[in-house]
Parts: structure tokens; sequence; C-alpha cells
């Protein structure tokens, strides 16, 4: 092996080990969850908004992966897989996930999303083209409405008022072409 990839794969073990076993937590929460009310998931969105401001990000990860699972499965009938929550748990970790097209890049992203709004940041989701970043706003949005989370698009078409209302949402779907100034 070569010094270069060595250096890449220091510890990867270590961290594949740790978020495979947040997998597993996250998946034993999953049938307390399925067993919540619609309010009763919102009810923990707004205390996990609370608790973040007391304690880091990752302690809350276990609960917010759970809570957009269960929001994804009851508004757009998808559920995260365990590639998904992976994928997931490395952006959240500011890494970069490589999944193959069709292994649900666009779901994943909904995870760390979710925490970094509670976190009280906005997010950008930036895609290659218009119409993603418009599919993806209005599928994905679907999720985050539910949770109470408001969700934007910028593509090329929208004059600046509707640019300006788009922004300041706590998510923003765009291209890199709309977000270079």
């Amino acid at each position: 092996m070569n010094i270069f990839k060595k250096a890449l794969t220091i510890g990867s073990g270590k961290l594949a080990t740790e978020l495979n076993a947040q997998i597993d937590s996250i998946n034993s929460k999953e049938e307390e969850v399925t067993k919540l009310t619609d309010s009763e998931i919102k009810e923990s969105f707004q205390k996990l908004k609370v608790d973040i401001d007391q304690t880091d990000k990752h302690d809350l990860e276990v609960e917010a992966f759970s809570l957009v699972r269960e929001a994804a499965k009851r508004t757009i009938n998808e559920r995260h897989y365990d590639v998904q929550l992976f994928g997931g748990l490395v952006l959240l970790r500011n890494k970069i996930a490589e999944m193959k097209t069709g292994e649900g890049k666009t779901l994943a992203a909904t995870l760390p999303t979710y925490l970094n709004i509670i976190a009280g940041k906005s997010v950008h989701i930036v895609t290659v083209n218009d119409y993603l970043a418009k599919r993806d706003s209005e599928w994905m949005g679907k999720v985050f409405n539910y949770l109470g989370v408001s969700t934007g698009c910028i593509i090329n078409d929208l004059d600046d008022n509707q640019r300006k209302l788009n922004y300041k949402c706590d998510i923003t779907y765009a291209t890199n072409n709309e977000l270079g100034f």
C-alpha cells in the first residue's frame, strides 16, 4: 500500500466501529419511535432543540436520526437503511461519504441536515442541476415540513424577491452555479 493510501485509511476502522455502534442504537429505537403520535414526534423535535443548547450534537444523533427516519416513513413512505444512516453519520462528522447511484444520497442527507438545523444553523444543500434542486426540495421538504423545518429552493428562473424568501428558509437547495457570488 502506498503512503498516500495508507494516510487516508488511518483510523477508518475505528470510525467504522463507532458509526456501526450508533447505527445499532438508532435501529434499537425504531420500535419505540414508531409508536409515537405525530404530535409526540413534533414535541420530541422541540425538546431536541432545547437539549442541543446544553450538549454536543453528537450526543443527540441517535434520537434525531430516529425521528427523521420515522418522519420519512410517514411522509414519503421511505425508510433510511443502514447504509444511509452510515452516510448521514459520516457527513455529520464533516467527512466525505461516497455512495453509489441509487444508494440514497438524497435521503441520507436529511439526517445530518436535521441535526444541524436544530443546532440553530441554516443549511445549504448543493445539487448538480436545477431539476434536482427543485425535485429534492419538494420531495425531502415533506419530511422537513413534517418536523417543522422550512425548505426552499434556488433555481435559475427565480426573481430577486423569490430568492430572498428561499434563502430565509432553514434549508435551501440550490446548484453550485446559483450559490456562486
